[in-house]
Order: structure tokens, then C-alpha cells, then sequence
């Protein structure tokens, strides 16, 4: 797979869960999305789908790789937990 399609699949794939939470406020009251939410949620994907292009191009290693996107999502579930509930209490908790 060349590198522009891979980068294409990655991003495509970073958006799609983007639609739950869409079909989910048109069937529950309990999900509430603003258009703020939506936006702060697929720039955190799109970062994430970039940042993993990134380390495919640049780390050789397949160990370094997995290390790398690991850690990766890592921050990014910290960063996502911490806007929707406050799990560390920071002036951007969502709670």
C-alpha cells in the first residue's frame, strides 16, 4: 500500500467514530454532543491518524512502532477521559 492511501485509510478510519455519538443523540437524550464536542473530538482523531502516519514513516523497527503507538493511545484515551469526565481535574474537565 503506497503511503498517500495509507494516510487516506488512516484518516478516513479516525473520523468514523464520530458517527456513534450522531446516531446516538437521535435516539437517546442521554448523549449530548454540542458542535464544540464534535469538533474537539475529530481533531483528537485526526491528530491521533496523523501521528500514527508519522511513525509508520519514520520508525524502522516493528517493536519501536508498537511501543510508540501504544503509548500514543494512551494519551490520547488520558487527554479524551480528561475532557469528558475530569479524571485528573484539570480546568478543561468536561464535569
Amino acid at each position: 500500500m503506497t503511503s498517500n492511501k495509507r494516510l487516506y485509510l488512516i484518516l478516513s478510519f479516525c473520523l468514523v467514530p464520530l458517527i456513534f455519538p450522531l446516531i446516538a443523540m437521535n435516539i437517546s437524550e442521554e448523549v449530548n454532543w454540542s458542535l464544540f464536542d464534535f469538533i474537539i473530538a475529530g481533531f483528537l482523531l485526526l491528530l491521533l491518524g496523523l501521528f500514527i502516519e508519522i511513525i509508520f514513516r519514520k520508525v524502522k523497527k516493528a517493536k519501536n512502532k508498537i511501543v510508540f503507538i501504544a503509548l500514543l493511545f494512551l494519551i490520547i484515551t488520558i487527554v479524551w477521559l480528561e475532557l469528558a469526565v475530569g479524571i485528573i481535574g484539570s480546568p478543561f474537565a468536561g464535569s
